[in-house]
C-alpha cells in the first residue's frame, strides 16, 4: 500500500513573514538577494551570490532553475561541498539545537523531532552506514516524507553506486531549495493597498 507524501509544512510565510513577489526580488542589491536567499542551498550562499549576476527572473520557476543550473556548472568539489552542509537527520546537530533554522523546520515537518526510540535507532544506523559508504550525509527532501519513508529511502539508496547516489543526493538538494524558494518568494508581485 503506497501513501502520499505529506504536503510541505512550516513554510516561513505561515509563520506571518512576508514573502516577496518575484519582480521586488529583481530590485535587491547583491547583498539583499544574498539575505534573502542565501539559506536556499544549505550553507551555501555562493549559489545565491552566484544567480544574482543571472537575474532578473520572471517567475520563481525560473530563478529555481538558474539556481540549479549555477549547482550543475559548478567544479565537482563544490557539489560534493553542497551535499556535505546538509546536517545528519535526526543527528547530533539536531539534538543539540545547532540545525539552520530552515533545517530545523524541515526534519520537524516530517516527524523527525519525535522519532521512537526504534525509529532513531533505525535512521542514526542508516545514515552512518550510507556516510560511511559514500562519504557524504544522507540527504532526502525531508518535508516531503515521513520519518518512515525517510527510514525506506536510506535503506534503498544504500545500494546505489556512488555517481548515481550523487546525482539524486544533488536531485535532493534541488526539491529541498524549490521549497525553500517557495517560502520566500511568488511569482505575483504584492500591492500595497
Amino acid at each position: 500500500m503506497t501513501h502520499d507524501p505529506p504536503a510541505p509544512r512550516g513554510r516561513v510565510a505561515d509563520r506571518g513573514h512576508r514573502r516577496l513577489g518575484i519582480h521586488d526580488a529583481a530590485t535587491l542589491s547583491s547583498d539583499g538577494f544574498v539575505a534573502r536567499f542565501g539559506g536556499v542551498f544549505e550553507d551555501s550562499a555562493w549559489v545565491a551570490e552566484t544567480v544574482w549576476r543571472r537575474g532578473p527572473f520572471a517567475s520563481v520557476a525560473e530563478l529555481h532553475a538558474a539556481m540549479v543550473a549555477v549547482v550543475d556548472e559548478a567544479d565537482p568539489e563544490a557539489r560534493l561541498a553542497l551535499i556535505r552542509a546538509h546536517p545528519e537527520l535526526a543527528g547530533k546537530a539536531a539534538i543539540a539545537g545547532e540545525l539552520t533554522e530552515e533545517s530545523t523546520r524541515e526534519q520537524a515537518a516530517a516527524g523527525l523531532d519525535r522519532l521512537t526510540p526504534q525509529q532513531h535507532a533505525d535512521l542514526l544506523a542508516l545514515t552512518a552506514a550510507y556516510r560511511e559508504r559514500f562519504r557524504f550525509p544522507f540527504v532526502v527532501c525531508a518535508r516531503e516524507h515521513t520519518a518512515d519513508s525517510i527510514i525506506a529511502a536510506a535503506r534503498e539508496r544504500l545500494a546505489q553506486d556512488s555517481d548515481a547516489e550523487e546525482v539524486t543526493a544533488l536531485a535532493e538538494i534541488a526539491k529541498i531549495a524549490a521549497l525553500r524558494l517557495d517560502d520566500l518568494v511568488v511569482d505575483e508581485p504584492r500591492t500595497s493597498g
